[in-house]
């Protein structure tokens, strides 16, 4: 007796295939990362990321309009802070002239539709290269909130759009949405990175903004105190609800395509948007095995971004956002 249901005659062609396909990647599900640096006339490429770059603030006029042409309305800026203004306490994050918040402006100018969040961390400002400001060896929490909220203040006047908390501090959500509140920025988002885990992805992103901890003598050496084990499933639940709780809009899965399977977990259980965000080593492994032709570069990035969809994700921050847009036609 023959199958009374074929499942491959969903599969015939490509034209049913389109038409039966449960997920679809679309321009509009898109946050672009970019890195600002200072300068003028500056377009570096980023040696441990091929094809992406250091942007000096004129540049990164040019690259959000062709950005908004192409379809994609969402960045989150990223700054690389000069050594010689970096400190314990992150004081140039607050500096209301100072590269982010002249970026945001920058954006805003440039592109007045473009959707700007910014990130909110101290590791790009501190001598330590920590995400908090480090006393007797360890990474203090609570005054370390009040700081993010200065500078999510900070980024709001500026025009941030959104502000993207990624330092894992106990009580930051609620510490950034009362300072909002009280300055009256009621419309200013907070998308948190909900659930960071303390990963080996991110070493080229730490190349391209000169933020990995520093090998100095009664300072931690790596984020394990404030990331997540990444062996760890329920924390993360617990501390994307904790977020909600505290005020956040949106929350964020990082790295992305190891952690699918919390991205679903949390899509199940929340009512708010989820992000996952591609991270630089993600994108640097698919760049330098193609380099070398052991596997076809456009086919894996579609195939990765579409897994980050399927698992739940409503935004999906990458590196490959132009590639896809592209590849989309």
């Amino acid at each position: 007796m023959y199958p009374l249901r074929r499942n491959r005659r969903l599969r015939t062609n490509e034209s049913i295939r389109n038409l039966v396909r449960e997920t679809i990647i679309s321009p509009k599900d898109f946050l672009v990362p970019l890195f600002v640096a200072e300068g003028k006339g500056i377009k570096e490429e980023i040696a441990s990321m091929p094809d992406y770059y250091r942007l000096s603030l004129d540049y990164l006029a040019t690259e959000v309009k062709e950005l908004w042409n192409m379809g994609l309305h969402a960045v989150l800026l990223f700054v690389k802070v000069p050594d010689d203004l970096k400190d314990n306490r992150g004081t140039e994050a607050l500096n209301d002239d100072g590269l982010m918040q002249r970026a945001i402006k920058t954006v805003k100018d440039a592109c007045p539709g473009m959707l700007v969040m910014t990130d909110v961390a101290m590791d790009p400002y501190s001598s330590f290269g920590h995400d908090g400001i480090v006393e007797n060896g360890e990474i203090i929490n609570d005054e370390t909130t009040v700081f993010l909220a200065e500078m999510s203040v900070s980024h709001a006047m500026a025009g941030a759009d959104f502000v993207a908390p990624s330092d894992m501090m106990d009580g930051r959500i609620l510490s950034i949405r009362e300072a909002l509140e009280d300055e009256g920025l009621v419309n200013t988002g907070i998308m948190s990175y909900s659930a960071k885990y303390a990963s080996a992805f991110y070493g080229p992103f730490r190349d391209a903004l000169d933020s990995a901890p520093v090998d100095v003598k009664n300072v931690p050496k790596d984020k394990n105190t404030y990331q997540m084990d990444f062996a760890n499933r329920f924390e993360a639940l617990k501390e994307t609800e904790m977020d909600i709780d505290e005020g956040a809009d949106i929350v964020m899965v990082k790295p992305g395509l190891c952690y699918l399977d919390i991205v679903r977990e949390i899509r199940n259980e929340v009512d708010v948007p989820v992000a996952v965000y591609q991270v630089s080593g993600e994108y640097a492994m698919v760049k330098a095995a193609a380099e070398k032709g052991w596997l076809d570069h456009d086919a894996v990035v579609m195939e990765q971004l579409t897994a980050m969809k399927r698992a739940g994700a409503n935004i999906i921050a990458s590196y490959f956002a132009k590639d896809a847009v592209r590849l989309l036609g």
